[in-house]
């Protein structure tokens, strides 16, 4: 299995604590998550080092990661985009 850092470069949507989020960025060995849960914008950040500590979890199916706010639950999927469905067609 690849480690979480490579499966975050090719997805397109992040399910974190049971929220979808497809705001989110890996950029300088930092992860940036940003989702809203209802009116409620929430933000999650990690660092280089809890992404290398992170580990998938068989019976969840979902990698274990924690910050400074917890322990939470990120599952990576792909998605598709407009564009996706256009290169398709062509």
């Amino acid at each position: 299995m690849t480690g979480l850092t490579e499966q975050l470069e090719t997805s397109g949507m992040l399910l974190i604590d049971d929220l979808h989020a497809f705001d989110f960025v890996l950029d300088a060995g930092e992860l940036r998550i940003e989702c809203m849960d209802g009116r409620e914008l929430k933000r999650w950040r990690f660092t280089d080092a809890q992404l290398a500590a992170a580990h998938f979890d068989d019976a969840l199916q979902a990698w274990q990661i924690s910050n400074d706010t917890g322990s939470h639950r990120l599952v990576c999927l792909s998605a598709f985009s407009p564009s996706d469905e256009d290169d398709e067609q062509e």
